[in-house]
């Protein structure tokens, strides 16, 4: 067995493709091998700024022999069939072999050495390589036939062992030759094979291991600051980026003006990130310190102190652009920025930023006079009592009414306060700050809204209202930003799916995925009684149930509370499936599942129709039965005339039980206590289990055989006023 190694050397790679081209190469070489019935035991992928290399490790000297068949006509066949077969397989008929009045082809191939299949792999390999951007470069270049490669292809290394594995693509030969370090060893290295390739290149001042690189800048960084009293800020990203720009990384510690403190944190950690990949440090009280960590590429005989010093000018030029744009923004008071929002169209269909902004503050405000939104100090109680909803901002349609105890006074000043808000949150979209780092929209127009003497639940708002922004995001809290973040997301999605521009597909250009998954996170997390719009609800139970199921909720568990339908209150239909999980989860929750399964079996059978199910709403088998039937159904409840016959002992057991058990569920329902109704249908288990015990339903007597089958119609309608049971499974 025999190891390969290749190396493809280039100008630099840009430290965002790395990842992806190791899978890559990984990749399109296993599916070359596999070709020729070649495996690899492991595979080693590494990437550089300036190389990208493979290793296969224990492949076979040669490939094995094979024998292919190739299945034809039957023998009886017309002449054509056969005449087409051969041509197809290039043999003669009397090179066929026939089985069981079948022909086969069967072609033996020779085993190749493992060498050969190599060298054709690497150009198949090259030459089919995905990059995101790619280049031709040179005289050849000219032609769109020539190689593109991410960045001009200088060198290959291709050995199988300690031998060459010979290859030539686009003027560039293989060799056993590469470069180390672009400035401490920039002569060739003699590589001998696989086994030697990383320690020469070590040797060489090159880590060829990204992960070792991350590893060293990621524990020397934290060093260093805790060395100087400070903390690092964590940074995963950063750390992986600066493995990709270094191939022998020299974390090093500076530090810029104490001035530049002045600025916004969030705007300094920014401007060293994503200008010139610094990591930046805390001091001990957690707040950010005059601290950056660069990452050099070479180890400089002085330690370091002139790439600091010149890292240190660079950066105070980035952070002086900041200051600038900062205090300049500072000038100009949010609500004359905001005059500036009718400039930038939102959508051609759905008008400018400032009509958004229009809609979102009267919809905020709306929030919180109907009592959706109002002050709760304490998280999970609950910021509204409804459940009510609304078409758009600014056409609602008539609420459900719902009293609050919040004084009139309060709720004015709330109001005010998330409209006020809202007019101001997308403000900062025109300030210069923005304009330079989009990533810090709403952040920024926090901090000039608590500058220019905002109250704080306003600028807190703006700050925070377009969270949460994805599945790990802080939810708000604060009554003010949830009615401004609440009113923002509904508003992009009732708009967009208003004219036509919901998500098809994995195509989401306006994120409304995201934004109705933000949506449902306000109103669950904070308990608001909210009833999402008719032309949204099956969106928003789509998004429910993807989020229910990452969750851990069983998704038959999530669909049994949804095929009840109509329902859309997301709070109180979350409470419907956590009720039924702790329910299914007992043996009384099994058993009855079981016994409705038996009874719902049984009415499937006979055809016995299934009234519709509403939630929340009293369900009856009456109107869905014959006049007969619904005769019957009547008298079992005891509104009408007894039975002509005197019920078996365990059938009247189980009429008492569900004269008992379907009102008390009932009234759980109404009353959104779903432990308390499930408990109720609890006391169904033993009736129902004794009933098909002693009872026989299809009896002869076809009054005894409707009323039975009416009884277990009355077993199955109580169910489903919780959820659809027949969705559930076990």
């Amino acid at each position: 067995m025999t190891d390969f190694l290749l190396e493809l050397r280039s100008e630099e790679i840009p430290a965002r493709m790395q990842a992806k081209a190791r899978e890559d190469l990984a990749r399109l070489f296993a599916a070359e091998l596999a070709k020729a019935g070649l495996t690899a035991a492991a595979t080693v992928t590494c990437a550089t700024p300036r190389r990208l290399a493979l290793i296969l490790r224990d492949l076979p000297d040669a490939t094995q022999a094979v024998s292919e068949e190739v299945k034809g006509p039957r023998a009886s066949a017309p002449p054509q069939a056969l005449e087409g077969f051969l041509r197809k397989t290039g043999l003669t008929a009397e090179q066929l072999t026939e089985r069981d009045g079948v022909l086969y082809a069967i072609t033996e191939k020779p085993g190749r050495a493992t060498a050969d299949v190599l060298a054709e792999a690497i150009p198949a390999v090259i030459r089919a390589f995905p990059w995101p951007k790619s280049m031709r470069w040179g005289a050849a270049s000219l032609s769109t036939e020539s190689l593109r490669w991410v960045r001009p292809l200088q060198g290959i290394v291709a050995l199988f062992g300690e031998e060459v594995v010979p290859v030539s693509i686009a003027g560039v030969e293989s060799g056993a030759a590469t470069l180390g370090h672009r400035f401490h060893h920039p002569g060739a290295i003699t590589i001998g094979s696989a086994v030697d390739y990383v320690e020469k290149l070590r040797a060489c001042h090159v880590i060829v291991d990204q992960d070792e690189r991350a590893a060293l800048i990621r524990d020397r960084a934290t060093a260093l600051a805790a060395e100087a009293g400070l903390v690092l800020v964590e940074d995963e990203g950063l750390v992986a980026e600066n493995a990709g720009l270094t191939e022998w990384p020299v974390p090093l510690l500076g530090r810029f003006d104490a001035e530049f403190l002045s600025v916004p944190p969030e705007v300094i950690q920014l401007t060293a990130r994503v200008n010139q990949k610094y990591f930046v440090c805390r001091d001990g009280t957690g707040k950010l310190a005059n601290a950056f960590v660069c990452t050099a590429n070479i180890d400089a005989h002085d330690g370091g102190a002139k790439i600091v010093e010149g890292n240190r000018k660079v950066l105070a030029a980035r952070l002086s652009d900041a200051r600038f744009f900062y205090d300049t923004d500072l000038k100009v008071p949010l609500a004359e920025q905001a005059k500036k929002l009718d400039r930038i169209v939102f959508h051609e269909k759905l008008g400018t930023v400032a009509d958004k902004v229009e809609r979102v503050a009267k919809l905020a405000r709306w929030l919180v006079e109907e009592g959706v939104v109002k002050p709760s100090p304490l998280r999970g109680e609950g910021l509204g009592e409804g459940p009510v909803s609304h078409r758009d901002a600014g056409l609602h349609e008539t609420p459900t009414p719902h009293p609050s105890p919040l004084p009139e006074g309060e709720r004015e000043q709330l109001a005010e306060q998330a409209y006020r808000a809202a007019r101001l949150a997308k403000a900062d979209l025109v300030t210069g700050m923005v304009g330079e780092f989009p990533e810090l929209q709403g952040l920024m127009g926090g901090y000039y809204a608590a500058a220019q003497g905002e109250d704080e639940a306003v600028a807190n708002a703006i700050r925070d209202h377009y969270k949460p922004g994805g599945q790990g995001d802080d939810v708000p809290a604060d009554p003010v930003t949830v009615a401004v973040s609440l009113a923002d997301k509904l508003d992009s999605l009732q708009q967009f799916f208003a004219i036509g521009q919901a998500p098809t597909g994995s195509k989401d250009p306006f994120a409304l995925r995201r934004s109705a998954l933000g949506v449902i996170r306000l109103i669950t997390e904070n308990a608001l009684r909210y009833r999402v719009p008719a032309d949204l609800l099956d969106f928003f139970a789509d998004r429910l149930k993807v989020q229910q199921r990452e969750a851990g909720v069983r998704h038959d568990l999530i669909d049994a509370v949804f095929a009840l339908g109509g329902e859309d209150d997301l709070v109180r239909l979350l409470a419907r499936v956590s009720a039924l999980q702790s329910f299914i989860g007992t043996d009384d929750g099994a058993n009855l599942l079981a016994g409705y399964k038996r009874a719902a079996n049984i009415l499937k059978k006979e055809n016995f129709p299934v009234a519709p199910a509403q939630a929340g709403a009293h369900v009856s088998v009456d109107h869905a039965a014959s006049p007969e039937e619904a005769d019957m159904a009547s008298r079992l409840r005891g509104n009408d005339e007894p039975l002509s016959y005197t019920p078996e002992k365990d059938e009247a057991a189980l009429i008492a039980a569900l004269d008992a058990a379907e009102p008390a569920a009932a009234q759980a329902i109404e009353r959104e206590d779903f432990e308390g109704a499930m408990a109720a249908l609890a006391t169904l288990r033993a009736p129902i289990d004794a009933f098909f015990d002693s009872v026989t339903v299809n009896d002869a007597d076809p009054e005894k055989r409707s009323t039975r089958l009416i009884l277990l119609a009355r077993v199955r309608a109580a169910v489903h006023k919780v959820a659809d049971f027949s969705r559930i499974e076990g």
